[in-house]
């Protein structure tokens, strides 16, 4: 017997085309696959279990202090119709802090798209059984499972809201990534007149896995989430951040055209753009993008001043105007972070490549990057 998705997916345009075309493999064969990618797909989100699971994560999440701005957006924009947030993605605290800056105002949750990695043994079953996390294969090119998750996030769409990132995986250089699409596209192929796009962006002080990212900082193979997490553990010691979640002016999808590659990737870079101005510019950014190697307080207040005001000139969304109060609130969370030392009256660097993640991530923002003396 199958499901009501399952029936909807496989009678979808694009699937029955699909098998009845000329392949390899036999369609019985085909569907076969087709629905086996199904049942690693299916995700069930129980509310009210969701809801109760900030208990036991209370132990993290009281390490970060949540900040959300304009939910007045997300309110609206989920009374009007059905709604496609898509953020960018700095941590795996994401999949928390969004969600519930969410339910914080009452406002109903959306399935996660989320990698693959993350379904392993007891988290596996969370996701898959209370938050609704859609578990993604992220850079395959089977086009079965191409088609199949196209077709299932469209049916999805008819019945609940979904989070994208953007960037897909989280971003190990610190840097804004290019848009990924495919998600996009399927969500377009749903054929909601009432669907929107809400860009979102979350920002924190200090990322919690800033010294795993910022050590690789390019992501070679993807690594159980359980070792993830241990490492994740090690670094939290002591760690303290805020997590600060910023919605942005809803975009209509009416007009693109799901068929039209440029379309969809028109809508992909639209929403990429919004998401960086979104971005809350925080002092952390700051001081690392204006940090030398070694450099006294008066320099480096001169430094962030000049960056302060291009920042400031290109839209940025800041979270502190006054330069002063910037380098004050960084250098101190750096210091306790052991990323910068001050000695003698001068910050010097002790861990270059995580100051370097941070001051990427402002890059974006800026019409030439700043030079990378550290």
């Amino acid at each position: 017997m199958l499901d009501d998705i399952t029936e909807a997916v496989l009678s979808r345009e694009e699937i029955v085309r699909y098998l009845h075309g000329s392949h390899a493999e036999p369609e019985p064969q085909v569907r076969d696959r087709i629905c086996a990618y199904l049942e690693e797909l299916r995700t069930t989100q129980r509310y009210p279990i969701y809801r109760a699971l900030k208990h036991p994560l209370y132990p993290i999440l009281r390490k970060i202090d949540r900040y959300t701005e304009h939910i007045e957006i997300a309110q609206q924009a989920t009374a009007a119709g059905r709604v496609l947030y898509a953020s960018n993605h700095r941590s795996h605290i994401d999949y928390l802090v969004e969600p519930l800056a969410l339910d914080d105002h009452g406002i109903r949750p959306p399935i996660m798209a989320a990698g693959i990695n993350l379904f392993g043994g007891a988290l596996g079953l969370i996701h898959r059984h209370v938050t609704g996390a859609l578990p993604i294969r992220r850079n395959t090119r089977d086009p079965v499972y191409l088609i199949t998750l196209k077709a299932y996030v469209a049916e999805l769409l008819r019945r609940h809201d979904l989070m994208l990132y953007i960037e897909g995986g989280r971003s190990y250089s610190g840097e804004f990534k290019p848009p990924k699409w495919g998600l996009i596209h399927a969500a377009l192929l749903a054929g909601r007149l009432d669907l929107s796009v809400v860009p979102c962006a979350v920002a924190y002080d200090l990322v919690i896995e800033d010294f795993i990212l910022a050590r690789q900082r390019v992501k070679r193979s993807q690594r159980s989430f359980g070792r993830e997490l241990a490492e994740m553990v090690r670094y939290a010691v002591g760690y303290r951040s805020r997590a600060i979640v910023t919605f942005g002016t809803p975009i209509p999808v009416d007009g693109y055209d799901p068929h039209s590659k440029s379309d969809v990737l028109a809508l992909a870079h639209r929403t990429r753009h919004a998401i960086g101005l979104l971005m809350k510019v925080v002092p952390t950014a700051i001081v690392a993008a204006a940090m030398r190697p070694s450099i006294t307080r008066r320099e480096l207040e001169g430094r962030a001043t000049e960056l302060v005001e291009a920042l400031a000139a290109s839209g940025a969304n800041m979270d502190v105007s006054d330069p002063r109060e910037a380098v004050e609130q960084g250098a101190r969370a750096f210091v306790a972070r052991g990323v910068l030392v001050l000695e003698r009256g001068r910050f010097r660097i002790r861990e270059r490549n995580v100051l370097r993640y941070y001051a990427r991530s402002i890059e974006h923002l800026l019409h030439t990057p700043a030079d990378r003396t550290h």
